[in-house]
């Protein structure tokens, strides 16, 4: 039976990634302007193939961001993304949703470089209502500076879901009915590419080698699936006639869920939610 079984697990999830990249290969590439600019590093972001990748530049002097023009308050938010290269220790790649709020809300995707021949790792982190130390790291089954891969925030009023390409590394549910924060606030989507070598790699004591900068990272795939919000808890971004809010994104399906487990299983090197040294009663949000 469970040789049968991981086979038809396996065809399910080729037969949804099919028909999500189908989805999104009919429609002609985006131009980065039309939903993005850059934010911050000047030169250091270069805008090319047509307006279809953009190419973010690190150096000793400084990094390169850019942002979405609009803010957001629902959606299935996605990048391509190549990481730098070679020896990349130190060097942060991010991909993530932010407010400018008080009660600071945001969801992360951070890439961790390393020495070269050691594994980059990726690590995710939620905001709400300014409260984070939600981090979890995994190691990725595949180079990610080698190619792009396309990573994936979903988020509605029930779950906040990470993925990389067609694979849900992290879910975290909405809770607020236990008293857990849940981002209900317009967020941006930003890019950045730093020098985080203060924490980055091996806990900040391995630093950037600055004799293989310039940094380079690669981004594409600006079309963007959310609802436009300005206001908190925006009613019509939580409507089921925008389809990340169906019941098929409520929850994971059966295959989503055995390929999840699998990720935590093989590939997780950190879960907050088991330091018992920064948390000795684990976080409410977290198993009991």
């Amino acid at each position: 039976m469970a040789s049968t079984t991981l086979p038809l697990l396996l065809l399910h999830l080729l037969l949804l990634a099919a028909c999500l990249d189908w989805a999104r290969s009919d429609r002609p590439a985006t131009s980065f302007y039309q939903n993005y600019e850059g934010s911050w590093g000047g030169d250091r972001i270069q805008i090319l193939n047509k307006e279809t990748e953009a190419s973010l530049f690190m150096d000793k002097a400084s990094g390169s961001g850019f942002g979405s023009k609009l803010k957001y308050g629902s959606g299935f938010f996605h990048m391509k993304i190549k990481l730098p290269g070679k020896n990349s220790a130190g060097v942060v790649t991010a991909f993530y949703l932010a407010s400018d709020s008080t009660n600071h809300a945001e969801l992360d995707f951070e890439f961790l470089g390393n020495l070269e021949g050691k594994p980059i790792i990726l690590q995710t982190n939620v905001f709400a209502n300014g409260k984070g130390n939600r981090e979890q790291r995994i190691r990725l089954w595949f180079d990610p500076s080698a190619d792009l891969h396309d990573y994936k925030i979903l988020w509605n009023t029930n779950q906040i879901v990470f993925y990389v390409d067609d694979t849900p590394i992290r879910v975290f549910a909405n809770k607020e009915n236990i008293g857990v924060g849940y981002p209900s606030q317009p967020m941006q989507i930003i890019a950045s590419l730093w020098n985080g070598d203060s924490w980055a790699t091996d806990g900040g004591k391995t630093k950037v080698d600055w004799s293989y900068a310039p940094f380079n990272a690669i981004f594409q795939g600006f079309d963007v699936d959310g609802c436009v919000s300005v206001s908190s808890h925006d009613a019509h971004c939580s409507s089921p006639s925008l389809w990340w809010n169906s019941a098929r994104y409520q929850q994971l399906s059966a295959s989503e869920k055995s390929a999840y487990q699998n990720v935590r299983r093989t590939y997780m090197t950190y879960d907050y939610c088991n330091d018992v040294k920064r948390f000795p009663n684990p976080p409410p949000e977290c198993p009991q």
